[in-house]
């Protein structure tokens, strides 16, 4: 299908973020952004701070799908390739739902896959079953490269979950800045970081960029457990 609207998976981290905003640069005409919110832990998606998600789709303008799935009860999986099937469900029903609702039906979707080719099988998988393309602008680059290429973009990315060893309490709530990302090539050195955190080292919230309209302020406070950690965000808003 070439005629009809894209849908951005979003969760408003980097990865997706970026996917979005490459497609807008193209011309794709994205109509809905869509994200998943999942209780407890996820193999398929990015967890943390979704909720914000409502005021990146307000400051960029484009409507947002909400999906509420069970908890996929992931902490304790005999399979994770049925795991990843299983909850992709909940994202294919509401993808279908938008096929006919949307003028043209679906063409295309945006993924913000990196390296994992867990993800990206399903994700291409799904897609053709709606009979859509699947644009994917930071499959398989260069890490330092996209990265780079994100701040100069004007992207504001924060640091809002951290799970690797090397990052200690004092990287939640950082901004990935061009010193972070210097730092980030060094514990990939010697720990194997991955500098976009593509293996759940770290997450993040881009709270600005020329995508959107106005920025997001948020007030957090932050929960360490001695080797990981979260922000608990508190409030959040638009400038």
């Amino acid at each position: 299908m070439t005629d009809g609207a894209w849908v951005s998976l979003f969760s408003g981290g980097k990865d997706s973020s970026w996917a979005l905003y490459r497609a807008l640069e193209r011309g794709h005409p994205v109509e809905r952004l869509v994200t998943v919110h999942p209780e407890g832990d996820s193999y398929m998606y990015h967890v943390p701070a979704t909720r914000l998600a409502r005021l990146a789709a307000e400051s960029i303008g484009i409507q947002l799908v909400e999906i509420e799935p069970d908890d996929f009860e992931a902490d304790d999986v005999p399979d994770s390739g049925e795991q990843g099937d299983a909850e992709l469900e909940p994202l294919e029903a509401a993808l279908h739902e938008l096929d006919t609702e949307l003028d043209g039906g679906i063409s295309g979707v945006t993924a913000g896959a990196v390296e994992s080719e867990y993800q990206t099988t399903r994700i291409e998988s799904m897609a053709d079953r709606l009979e859509a393309n699947v644009f994917a602008p930071l499959w398989q680059e260069n890490p330092r490269d996209l990265a780079d290429a994100m701040l100069d973009a004007g992207f504001e990315i924060q640091i809002i979950r951290v799970a690797a060893y090397g990052l200690d309490e004092s990287w939640l709530g950082r901004t990935l800045d061009a010193d972070a990302l210097d730092e980030l090539e060094a514990l990939n050195d010697e720990y194997g970081v991955h500098i976009l955190g593509e293996g759940g080292e770290f997450e993040t919230l881009v709270t600005d960029g020329p995508h959107m309209d106005r920025r997001i302020e948020i007030e957090y406070e932050t929960e360490w457990d001695g080797s990981r950690g979260t922000l608990q965000i508190e409030d959040a808003w638009l400038a």
